[in-house]
């Protein structure tokens, strides 16, 4: 799961993602923010790209899940976007690195950690990053069943 948060007076833009196995269970997940980006879907691009990077050493057959249904678009109709040609033609590239590539649509009460994540990174006023696998202490944690 893959999540960029951006805001038009925020002085940076964060990423989120989280890595989950096949059981559902968490493995891995990573929150930076950057200096802001020009747009929100900049920062979804951009994270996407992060999480492409940190996924390569991982597993080279990843299914990547964004609540970003123009992220979907431009990567499936690449020649429809034609001001973002730079930022796909990295995205192109990471995607030659996986076996096994695929990009879906998840809705936003889906994505509440990858959200969160990316939220209260660019909410930070200095430069942060982390890859880890505990949830972080100002992340809302989910009662245990």
């Amino acid at each position: 799961m893959v999540d960029g948060s951006w805001t038009s007076t925020a002085q940076f833009s964060g990423m989120g993602w989280v890595w989950k196995d096949s059981m559902g269970k968490i493995q891995l997940m990573g929150t930076m923010n950057l200096m802001q980006r020009e747009t929100e879907l900049h920062s979804e691009l951009e994270a996407l790209r992060w999480a492409m990077e940190s996924m390569i050493q991982h597993s080279t057959c990843q299914r990547f899940e964004t609540g970003c249904k123009d992220l979907i678009a431009m990567i499936q109709e690449p020649q429809a976007w034609p001001n973002f040609s730079t930022e796909r033609e990295i995205i192109q590239t990471l995607r030659l690195c996986f076996s096994n590539f695929k990009i879906s649509y998840l809705p936003r009460t889906q994505n509440e950690i990858a959200d969160s994540l990316a939220m209260n990174a660019r909410s930070f006023h200095r430069s942060i990053c982390f890859i880890g696998c505990s949830i972080p202490v100002w992340l809302p944690r989910r009662p245990q069943v």
